[in-house]
């Protein structure tokens, strides 16, 4: 772990930079990680996502009670990707993200004030 930076992570997944030269990283690009997924997105298409899954949270299944159904479809910023996701797993990506977010937001504003 020590070619990342972790910025966020939850049970269900993380969220970090790669600091590693080596790999070429971007330091615009944020690595999320959770369940066997990996995304790698600007700032941008995390906030996209978490609208999606804003979005996604309103979709109300009416056809089934079971605690895996996987009946939650998620848009992806990834033009041709979207997945599905149990109730339980939209509430921990949810998490992940906004986590993520906050953390990337405090840390733009604490330095832009010391910058100054």
């Amino acid at each position: 772990m020590e070619d990342v930076d972790v910025i966020y992570h939850n049970k269900f997944g993380i969220a970090f930079r790669w600091q590693s030269p080596e790999l070429n990283a971007d330091p615009n690009r944020i690595q999320l990680v959770f369940k066997d997924m990996g995304f790698y997105l600007r700032k941008d298409e995390l906030v996209q996502l978490a609208g999606n899954i804003q979005t996604a949270a309103q979709h109300n299944c009416c056809k089934c009670d079971k605690k895996n159904c996987r009946s939650i479809l998620v848009k992806s910023p990834l033009l041709k990707m979207d997945f599905a996701v149990t109730r339980e797993e939209l509430e921990e990506i949810s998490d992940l993200i906004e986590g993520t977010l906050f953390k990337v937001n405090l840390y733009t504003y604490v330095s832009d004030i010391c910058k100054n």
